[in-house]
């Protein structure tokens, strides 16, 4: 059976997922109004995710923020490049050059039955593939008026359904869509 793929994300309210430089010190303040305790149901989310699949910006990005925040999920990062062997990876952590479609039947066919995938780019590579079930958008109130967007050109429309939104006290707003493969809602 194919994996699922969900994204789980934070952009500002005028779609951006970063700064155009990839800065993330919008988030970082928006995080420091949230309630002690409060993870806005990350937590839970991944507990249900059996790889994470990123980009490698984002990946690079990620580690320099300090302590390794997946522990012991496994992350493949998606790069044209091989990992640098100089350099040790956190635990779990590889590297694949695979297209998306390659790569979800791989990580299916290893028993893999959901999928995290994450980075802007990796995200619309997936979307455009038709390879996202899933998108858990929580929408930070800042407008950056500029910056990395999430989404991109797609090539195709892609209809979504909604499943579900939860607003928090700190002002987030959070998203959550099935998408319908072929065009069609579910």
């Amino acid at each position: 059976m194919a994996a699922t793929a969900s994204v789980y994300i934070a952009t500002s309210l005028d779609g951006f997922i970063a700064r155009t430089n990839g800065n993330l010190d919008w988030l970082d303040q928006a995080s420091s109004t949230v309630s002690a305790g409060e993870d806005c149901g990350y937590a839970a989310f991944m507990e249900s995710v059996d790889v994470l699949v990123m980009g490698k910006n984002t990946y690079e990005k990620v580690r320099t923020l300090g302590d390794w925040p997946y522990g012991e999920t496994p992350v493949v990062v998606l790069s044209r490049h091989p990992a640098d062997p100089s350099i040790e990876l956190p635990p779990g952590v590889s590297f694949s050059s695979e297209e998306p479609e390659q790569l979800h039947r791989r990580l299916s066919g290893e028993g893999a039955k959901k999928l995290y995938v994450d980075g802007g780019i990796t995200i619309q590579r997936f979307l455009s593939a038709g390879l996202i079930d899933e998108l858990i958008i929580t929408i930070i109130p800042v407008l950056l008026g500029e910056g990395i967007p999430l989404f991109g050109p797609l090539g195709n429309d892609i209809h979504l359904t909604h499943r579900n939104t939860t607003t928090y006290d700190c002002g987030f707003v959070q998203v959550t869509y099935a998408v319908a493969h072929g065009g069609r809602y579910s």
